[in-house]
């Protein structure tokens, strides 16, 4: 059973919330949507459904940073149940190509961060283990991995007192694609000492599992640390599940063998009926190479090509993806709906295109068309019971079933209030309000349609002495971040920008927003986008936001008519209950820097010349914010992770200018 751990219970119109959702659920209503304004506490109304409910969940977010922020929240709630976080293990991935136009071939080439390909065994393993499971995915859980069937198949428990030799442990474990090491344990490797076999499974990194027999039978098991070698405890059963998720037994691998080749000769035949002898002998000269290796080490580089064969499917066929672990009876939440569901629509077809290249040029068999992500109408097809999560869900998911909104904030936060004036004179209107949100203590931000516009506007506000900074995307990582800090502390007066939402700018000192050129229809001007902006003026109990137009867009009439029923529900809730508003306090963080050195420099007033400093301590500075960048990654903070990787980004393309300049 799924227990949520919180000092907190549901406010507002939470309650209502979840026992709607709860309630449809209940009913089998296949899709719902929940309409949660910004701030309102969408993640904590659906892991109070997820406890209700009591069903396997898969909650699918656009990107890894939110992704990474879902999974720490839930673990968080779920301390006691199986919380998984699924999402793409490369570091840097360059997929395979062919441009035809310049005849150039261009090879895989990948990083795999080794702790989140653990992160994504064990989310496997623990699907198929327990139903208590929640995982967090990125939209990478739709792409082909191996069968649940022959993964599940290849697992093996190994029982205290249980009758088995040390050979067939050792066979068993070859048998899933687990690695003898004569060293040291890695994940996916086990280590033979005498009648005591060591396995590091690949969902582990620290926790071994040593098995400890005689003769025929087994005497022991215990967890192990692999840096310390001392017990954490004794088990009475262990579950070793495969070393990767392509799996398959050897009658399996025959026949797939025995497929590939049958596919390799009718390839063969085409490209000379055609006249086309190289692409002939390309595809006979690398498939066979691929055939060798499955044949003798049961993978091959690219195996994820030959997917199709592996899982004995035919052409065309839906591929094995995340969905199929979770059963029969599970429950998906798509966070971010507006923007999830596009980018799942939009996968298969951009997958596709790549890979026709290489098949049609003979770098890649047909079938390798089939290892791909789920088309949108296999997706549709696979959703059990789903719920669409948004502050503004798009066309799609409102025809799907019923609307539960979430209104109220827990800090009874009101939406802001939204004003509509003409375009004529607006630099002069938003001088006033600018001076006027000074005098109450407040920050505003300006958003307008092109980059000239932003650049003359902020050259203006300074000419009249107000503290502005224009945020753009040419602004470096580590300036931007600073450039928003300077902001919440007052150092700066306003904000000028084009797209705001982009920045991800949660700021309750900003109490004002003012949008310039609103009647000008398009992706920054469109309902949805207009919405969002409004609701950066929310965690402010004096926002307001005003519009500069001068006719009323279907756009503009949708947002500021959605903002305002917001408004007087908010409104009323808060005349009922005796709720007072108040403004979120969110502390200020430090400046980001690399070292107190480089903080003496900065506070001094002077910018650091990385070109300029001695290579020992710029090396120095380099691989701290390497060790720095990794860390967060394995704390899954990708936003900090990101932020500096690309100041790592800056910082050498600096230097590599100072050296052309020289």
């Amino acid at each position: 059973m799924f227990k949520l751990v919180s000092p907190f219970t549901p406010s507002g119109d939470q309650e209502e919330a979840i026992e709607k959702l709860v309630s449809n659920i209940n009913n089998d209503v296949k899709e719902q949507i929940l309409l949660g304004a910004t701030g309102t506490g969408k993640t904590f109304t659906i892991a109070n459904v997820i406890e209700r409910v009591n069903k396997k969940t898969l909650v699918l977010a656009h990107n890894k940073t939110l992704a990474g922020q879902l999974y720490m929240e839930l673990k968080e709630l779920f301390p006691e149940n199986r919380v998984e976080y699924f999402i793409s293990y490369y570091d840097y991935y360059q997929p395979e190509a062919y441009v035809v136009s310049s005849d150039t071939y261009i090879e895989k080439e990948a990083d795999i961060n080794a702790e989140i390909d653990k992160l994504r065994n064990s989310a496997t393993a623990s699907l198929l283990e327990r139903d208590d499971c929640i995982v967090v995915a990125s939209v990478s859980c739709i792409y082909g991995i191996g069968s649940p069937d022959s993964y599940e198949n290849q697992m093996f428990v190994i029982r205290h007192h249980e009758k088995i030799t040390r050979k067939d442990v050792i066979r068993k474990l070859t048998d899933a694609f687990y690695v003898r090491s004569k060293t040291d344990l890695e994940r996916g490797t086990f280590l033979v000492k005498g009648d005591i076999i060591d396995i590091l499974p690949p969902y582990s990194s620290l926790e071994a599992i040593r098995i400890e027999l005689d003769f025929d039978e087994v005497i022991s098991i215990k967890e192990i640390n692999i840096e310390s070698y001392h017990a954490n405890k004794e088990l009475e059963i262990v579950s070793i599940y495969p070393a990767t998720q392509f799996v398959t037994d050897k009658n399996t691998l025959d026949e797939s063998l025995r497929r590939i080749e049958e596919e390799l000769t009718e390839r063969i035949k085409y490209f000379n009926d055609n006249n086309m002898p190289l692409e002939a002998e390309r595809i006979k000269e690398r498939t066979r190479y691929d055939l060798e290796m499955l044949r003798e080490i049961g993978t091959c580089s690219g195996i994820e090509n030959y997917s199709r064969h592996l899982a004995l499917k035919g052409p065309n066929e839906t591929p094995y993806t995340l969905l199929d672990y979770l059963g029969d009876d599970y429950l998906i939440i798509i966070d971010e709906s507006h923007v999830t569901v596009p980018q799942v629509r939009g996968m298969f077809n951009g997958d596709r295109s790549r890979k026709q290249a290489l098949v049609d040029y003979g770098f890649r068999l047909p079938s390798a068309l089939d290892n791909r992500p789920l088309n949108f109408k296999e997706f549709e097809e696979r959703l059990k019971q789903v719920i669409y999560m948004s502050a503004t869900p798009g066309d799609y998911e409102k025809m799907r079933g019923p609307i539960v909104e979430q209104i109220i904030r827990p800090s009874f936060l009101l939406d802001p209030i939204v004003k509509i004036r003409p375009c004529k004179n607006q630099i002069d209107d938003v001088v006033r309000e600018v001076d006027k949100t000074i005098k109450d203590g407040y920050r505003t931000l300006i958003t307008t349609l092109t980059i000239k516009m932003s650049e003359d506007l902020s050259a203006y506000l300074k000419k009249l002495n107000y503290k502005v900074a224009y945020l753009h995307s040419e602004i470096k990582a580590l300036e931007r971040l600073e450039i928003i800090r300077k902001l919440r502390l007052g150092e700066y007066d306003c904000l000028v920008g084009i797209n705001l939402l982009r920045e991800g700018l949660d700021i309750p000192e900003v109490s004002k927003i003012l949008i310039l050129d609103a009647d000008k229809e398009g992706f920054l001007r469109s309902e949805r986008s207009l919405i969002q902006t409004i609701g950066r003026a929310a965690r402010n109990e004096h926002g307001e936001v005003i519009l500069y137009a001068d006719q009323m867009t279907d756009s503009i009439i949708n947002a500021v008519k959605e903002t305002e029923r917001r408004r007087k529900i908010q409104e009323e809730y808060n005349r009922i209950n005796g709720t007072i508003p108040k403004t979120i306090i969110k502390p200020i963080g430090d400046a980001f820097v690399l070292s107190k050195e480089l903080k003496d420099i900065e506070e001094k007033g002077n910018r650091i010349d990385y070109s300029k400093m001695p290579k020992k301590e710029r090396d120095k500075i380099l691989d701290h914010m390497e060790k720095e960048m990794l860390k967060a990654a394995k704390n899954l903070d990708f936003e900090r992770a990101m932020e500096i990787r690309d100041a790592l980004f800056e910082i050498r393309q600096e230097i590599e200018d100072g050296k052309h300049n020289k």
